[in-house]
C-alpha cells in the first residue's frame, strides 16, 4: 500500500461535488422512506413462530424450497439440531398452520409440531420502539464521547455523518425491499459504531497536524494532510472488515445476506462520510466562524 501512503489527494478541493452526491443520497434515502415504506419482519410487524421436529435431517434450502410452494420463501428458519427447526413467517390462520404441517408431513415423511407462538402487532410496535430507543441512546452516547474527546464542532459534525450513513443504508433497504429484522437493525448500529471510530480516527490526525500548523498553512491543507496521512490505516481497515462479510454474502445463506448486505453498504459509506463529511463540514464550519486557539 505504498501508493497510498504517497498519496496527495485535494479532497477538500472537491468538497462541493461531495456535499452533492451526499444530499442525493439522503433525499434519494428518505424519499423511499416516506413513500416505499420499510418492510417490516416478523419481529417487527407480527407473525406466527412454528417449531418442527422433522424424522430425518431436514436441510435449510429443503424446507425453503417447500415454503416457497406455499408463499413463505422469505420465511426465516432457524436451526436447532439436524432435525428440529424454528419458523418464523407472516400471520397464519388456523387452516394455514393445518395446512402448512400436512404439506411438511407428505415431504419429509415425518413433521411433528412442537410449539406455535403468534406475535401479535402489539409486540412489533413495542420492538420498533425499543429498536428507536437503542439507536437514540447509541447516538447520544457516541455524542457524549466525541465532545469529551475532542470538541463540540467534531461532534456535531460527526454526529451528522452518522445520520447521513444510517438514513442512506436504511433507504437501501427501504428501496430494495429488503426486510427490516432484528439483524438489520444490529447491522446499523454496527455501521455506526465503524463509521465513527473512522472519524475519530481522521479528526484525531487533523487535531495533531493543527497544533503544528503553519501560519500560512490554510484549513483545507491540513485536512488533506491529515486525511492523506491515515487514508492507508482507512482503506486497509475497509477491506479487511469486508472481506470476511462478502464470505458471509455469497456463503452465509439467505438469512445471512440482508445482514451481510447492510454491512458492506455500511462500510462503503461509512468510510465515504469519514473522509469527505465529517471534515469537510469541520472546514467549513470553521472557515465561516473562525475560532481563537
Amino acid at each position: 500500500m505504498e501508493f497510498i501512503r504517497a498519496t496527495h489527494i485535494n479532497f477538500m478541493g472537491v468538497r462541493r461535488i461531495a456535499y452533492v452526491l451526499s444530499l442525493v443520497l439522503v433525499a434519494i434515502s428518505l424519499g423511499s422512506i416516506f413513500f416505499r415504506g420499510l418492510n417490516y419482519g416478523v419481529d417487527f410487524a407480527g407473525g406466527t413462530l412454528l417449531q418442527f421436529r422433522f424424522g430425518r435431517e431436514v436441510t435449510t434450502e429443503e424446507l425453503r424450497n417447500v415454503l416457497g410452494t406455499f408463499g413463505l420463501a422469505k420465511s426465516v428458519i432457524q436451526r436447532f439440531s439436524p432435525n428440529e427447526v424454528v419458523i418464523r413467517t407472516t400471520k397464519l390462520s388456523q387452516e394455514d398452520q393445518s395446512r402448512l404441517s400436512a404439506l411438511l408431513k407428505e415431504q419429509f415423511g415425518s413433521a411433528e409440531l412442537l410449539r406455535i407462538e403468534d406475535v401479535g402487532p402489539a409486540v412489533g410496535a413495542d420492538l420498533r420502539r425499543m429498536g428507536i430507543i437503542a439507536l437514540l441512546v447509541a447516538v447520544g452516547g457516541i455524542l457524549a464521547y466525541v465532545a469529551f474527546r475532542f470538541e463540540f464542532r467534531p461532534a456535531v459534525t460527526s454526529i451528522l455523518a452518522l445520520a447521513h450513513d444510517g438514513l442512506t443504508v436504511l433507504g437501501m433497504i427501504s428501496l430494495l425491499q429488503r426486510e427490516f429484522t432484528i439483524p438489520i437493525l444490529a447491522a446499523i448500529l454496527t455501521i455506526l459504531g465503524y463509521s465513527i471510530n473512522d472519524s475519530i480516527v481522521v479528526m484525531d490526525r487533523v487535531r495533531e497536524n493543527l497544533a503544528g500548523r503553519k501560519r500560512s498553512e490554510e484549513l483545507e491543507e491540513v485536512v488533506n494532510r491529515s486525511i492523506n496521512e491515515v487514508l492507508s490505516r482507512t482503506i486497509n481497515t475497509a477491506l479487511t472488515t469486508a472481506l470476511p462479510v462478502f464470505s458471509l454474502f455469497f456463503l452465509g445463506g439467505k438469512m445471512l445476506q440482508d445482514f451481510a448486505l447492510a454491512i458492506l453498504a455500511g462500510l462503503a459509506v461509512g468510510t465515504y462520510s469519514s473522509i469527505f463529511v465529517v471534515s469537510a463540514l469541520w472546514v467549513d464550519w470553521e472557515k465561516r466562524s473562525p475560532r481563537r486557539r
